[in-house]
């Protein structure tokens, strides 16, 4: 189903954006930003919140501890190379 008309968005493109997103969006603004246009006319903002709220259910408003969506602050700034074995150059 559409949900917006003037970027022809549907509920299944929403429904992607958030569940490939990596953060999470959360409202209508940030999902135009992970689908790259923007809001023309609104009408469509209160569809896609509620689009968003069902997709991510209890996370919604925020994740969880041992919800897979959260992320801890050690892990958002660690480098990609953390907690491997150094070697030495030879």
């Amino acid at each position: 189903m559409i949900v917006c008309s003037c970027n022809v968005l549907s509920d299944h493109d929403v429904r992607s954006a958030v569940e490939s997103a990596e953060d999470l969006p959360r409202n209508a603004k940030q999902i135009y930003g992970c689908l790259g246009c923007s809001a023309e006319c609104g009408r469509c903002a209160r569809t896609i919140k509620t689009i968003i709220d069902e997709a991510l259910g209890a996370c919604a408003k925020a994740c969880c501890s041992g919800c897979p969506h959260a992320r801890t602050e050690a892990h958002q700034h660690e480098p990609a190379h953390a907690g491997l074995p150094l070697v030495a150059a030879a």
